[in-house]
């Protein structure tokens, strides 16, 4: 019965290696018999052939080679040196800290930044406005005012709401960079995706309602006008026969909206972003083509897919309250 060796050296497995590749084993049946030896775990088979190529190169030596890089010295004086520095210029970089900090190797001042001082690059993230106290002050009271009714009715306030807004819908719509992704193999040529021009001029706005149970109404505005008091009044006019057993049966409200919001508006953060998805690659040769798709698009979903995006209100106003009124994340 063959024992296992446990936890061997590192210098003893190179040894074994180099006396295999000097017999003239290749790296996969060296990789076999350490694993039978010393277990499967001992070293991976790429770093068996790493060594291989090394004693084939002429190398004779099993021990690590001594480094010659600067020693640690991440004293608590020095992390906190660099977390002045970082705090007093959040861009700089590694390898300005690096400059600051002669004594310190490059790899080092990267450990204390992120280890030590659990520092991490992030992007900037696009938001409509820059917030004014004011606009944030509109937010919260917005968020109270919501709370405040949902608190009251429940669930059953959702019922009561119709929402809606508008977007530019092109004629021609290219596959995103996600979309456009296929399997393929490591070797295999990489994809090119060639930048189309966009047709600006050939688009086309729609105004859509909606409600927890699906649409009431899409509007398409005619080609060449602007959206106006007038054109609004036009549409909301074709939306008030669609709705006019609600209007009967129920009070309507209007919820205050605050300016720049559309991370609080449903048709922006929800109906909107999945209807894009769904047309990117889209492609309409005329006005009735487009209109149709749409319409069959927005009125294909199910009622529990409007009725999500509704409900999702809630959260988003309580994240606006803890963050002070500031913009919601996805």
């Amino acid at each position: 019965m063959s024992v296992k060796i446990v936890a061997p050296a590192s210098c003893e497995v190179r040894a074994v290696i180099r006396f295999f590749c000097a017999k003239g084993s290749s790296a996969a049946e060296i990789y076999r018999e350490l694993s039978l030896v010393y277990g499967p775990g001992v070293m991976c088979e790429g770093k068996v052939r790493q060594w291989c190529r090394d004693f084939k190169n002429g190398r004779t030596n099993v021990h690590d080679e001594e480094r010659s890089g600067r020693p640690s010295v991440q004293t608590d004086e020095i992390v906190s040196l660099v977390d002045q520095k970082l705090r007093s210029d959040h861009r700089l970089t590694i390898s300005a800290l690096a400059d600051e900090f002669p004594n310190l190797g490059r790899t080092t001042v990267y450990t204390i930044v992120t280890e030590k001082l659990g520092y991490h690059k992030l992007c900037a993230r696009w938001v409509p406005k820059m917030l004014t106290d004011q606009h944030k002050e509109q937010r919260m009271s917005s968020g109270r005012e919501f709370l405040n009714r949902y608190r009251q009715d429940g669930d059953d306030l959702f019922f009561h709401i119709v929402t809606g807004d508008e977007t530019w819908i092109s004629y021609i719509n290219p596959k995103s960079k996600q979309q456009s992704m296929k399997w393929r193999h490591s070797t295999s040529p990489k994809p090119k995706k060639f930048k189309q021009t966009p047709y600006m001029s050939r688009k086309m706005m729609a105004t859509v309602f909606w409600d927890e149970k699906g649409v009431l109404l899409v509007d398409f505005m005619e080609r060449g006008t602007t959206i106006t008091a007038d054109v609004y009044c036009e549409t909301l006019n074709k939306l008030r026969p669609k709705t006019q057993e609600k209007i009967q049966e129920f009070r309507w409200e209007l919820f205050n909206h605050p300016p720049y919001s559309p991370d609080l508006a449903p048709s922006d953060y929800f109906l909107f972003l999945h209807f894009k998805k769904w047309l990117d690659g889209q492609r309409f040769e005329n006005d009735m083509e487009l209109k149709n798709a749409v319409e069959n698009w927005f009125n294909s979903q199910a009622a529990s897919f409007y009725a999500e995006g509704l409900r999702k209100l809630v959260k988003r106003y309580e994240k606006c309250l803890e963050v002070n009124g500031d913009y919601v994340e996805k």
